[in-house]
């Protein structure tokens, strides 16, 4: 049976495999085993509870809330905010609890739900199957004035909107920026930021109706974003996605930014003020080899984890590390940040483009990429990818093909039910035809 949490939390479509029962049974499950092995830090606990704008958002969270009530947690529901920004209340709203309701960069008709501890980080693995092994088991119910309270704090935002300019070190001012919101969590709070940095910005993407997150704008669509960009003269543009937890850019040329190059050129600046600890950047196995090179010649190591930032975020916290993140725009700043954040990664990487005086390009150079060929394979059973012998018999024969001029990652998507293909090779034909080839694999082999 797969497992119910993926990389990042529970995801799927909405009213279909994320329910209004799911949702509730699991905001149960959650106070149950959290309060049970001690993570709640007295009798009556608190919960905080956002949501990006999805129309689905406002019947799930309401049942998430309804769950947690149901079991004893007072909720305090915080609207329509990012994630990073639910990450960030929690720790400093002296709750023991956040939720955020989300699909992230997916498709308007899925949504997810995420659980952040008290300390604002998100719940490890064996947490998250022990609330999964507990759902809709029989439990006492509190009554009277045991039952949990809602409440609704509209301007807790306020203080995480405060903490991202704060983080800056160094203002934009003379910048014109434009900033793509994805119809999401971040459509007036990302602008605003930027601008109380100094900033001059357009905004895109950034009249959100419930229906329209994520289509055809934002960090997975960022083309728009980038001849927005060129189109407004604009020094640079930035796009973060549905719940505003990535960020890919465009220098003012158009071309794209994306998240190794974005985290290459804040390790470079870290270093520089010798505030990159242990010299050291923590990437994913999907980060371009490009990357690794050019760190390499910074002096900067760089640390591999699994696919997802929970796992980049685990390698960091278990060595002290400070930046990491990844290709996908998922930036981790743990000074400043306990999950990825784009708001704040925009504000930092246009903080070095106004404190060098270079152009995006220009530092986005340092980091260069070799070709790349990413295709997601759909229509196929991912749980299989890892265990059917001929497609491991062709990934290997791909694989000795590009030795010593590139590599071959094929994985199952942890958020989305497909099979990612990603070739890296030293000319784009080359990896266009392995990946091809090897996505034609997956589906003789993998289809449903």
């Amino acid at each position: 049976m797969a497992r119910l949490f993926g990389t990042d939390g529970v995801r799927g479509v909405a009213n279909k495999d994320v329910t209004v029962e799911l949702a509730l049974d699991l905001a149960v499950a959650a106070a149950h085993v959290l309060g049970q092995e001690g993570r709640f830090s007295g009798p009556r606990p608190r919960a905080v509870v956002g949501r990006d704008p999805r129309a689905s958002g406002e019947f799930l969270g309401a049942a998430v809330s309804a769950g947690l009530a149901s079991a004893g947690v007072d909720v305090i529901d915080v609207g329509v905010v990012p994630t990073p920004a639910v990450a960030y209340l929690t720790r400093t709203m002296d709750v023991d609890l956040g939720v955020m309701i989300s699909a992230s960069h997916n498709p308007m008709q899925d949504n997810g739900i995420k659980f952040f501890d008290r300390s604002g980080y998100k719940l490890e693995d064996a947490v998250e199957d022990r609330i999964e092994a507990r759902l809709r088991e029989p439990w006492e119910r509190p009554i009277g004035a045991a039952v949990g309270r809602l409440s609704y704090d509209g301007h807790a935002i306020d203080s995480y909107l405060d903490h991202l300019v704060a983080s800056v070190p160094h203002r934009l001012d003379g910048l014109r920026v434009v900033v793509d919101g994805a119809n999401g969590s971040a459509s007036k709070l990302g602008p605003e930021a930027l601008r109380r940095a100094g900033a001059e910005v357009i905004e895109i993407g950034a009249s959100p109706d419930g229906i329209n997150i994520n289509h055809g704008y934002g960090a997975t669509a960022p083309r728009r974003m980038a001849a927005a960009t060129v189109g407004h003269w604009a020094d640079a543009g930035v796009s973060f996605d549905g719940d505003a937890d990535r960020c890919i850019a465009a220098d003012n040329d158009g071309n794209i930014v994306d998240g190794d190059q974005i985290m290459g050129t804040l390790a470079i600046g870290l270093k520089e003020r010798g505030s990159l600890k242990g010299d050291t950047l923590v990437a994913t196995v999907m980060s371009n080899l490009g990357l690794t090179q050019a760190m390499s010649q910074a002096g900067i190591a760089v640390a591999r984890t699994a696919v997802g930032d929970r796992y980049v975020l685990e390698e960091m916290r278990a060595h002290g590390y400070n930046l990491g993140g990844e290709q996908s725009g998922h930036v981790v700043m743990l000074d400043h940040a306990t999950t990825g954040d784009g708001t704040l990664t925009a504000l930092h990487l246009l903080s070095r483009v106004a404190q060098t005086g270079r152009t995006l390009a220009e530092l986005a150079s340092m980091i260069p990429r070799l070709p790349q060929a990413l295709i997601n394979v759909r229509g196929v059973d991912k749980q299989r990818a890892r265990s059917d012998e001929a497609l491991t018999q062709a990934v290997a024969a791909a694989e000795q093909e590009l030795a010593g001029s590139g590599r071959v990652l094929l994985r199952p998507s942890g958020t989305e039910a497909l099979v990612r293909v990603m070739v890296e090779a030293s000319t784009q034909e080359h990896a266009d035809e392995v990946a091809e080839r090897l996505a034609a694999v997956v589906r003789d082999r993998l289809s449903l």
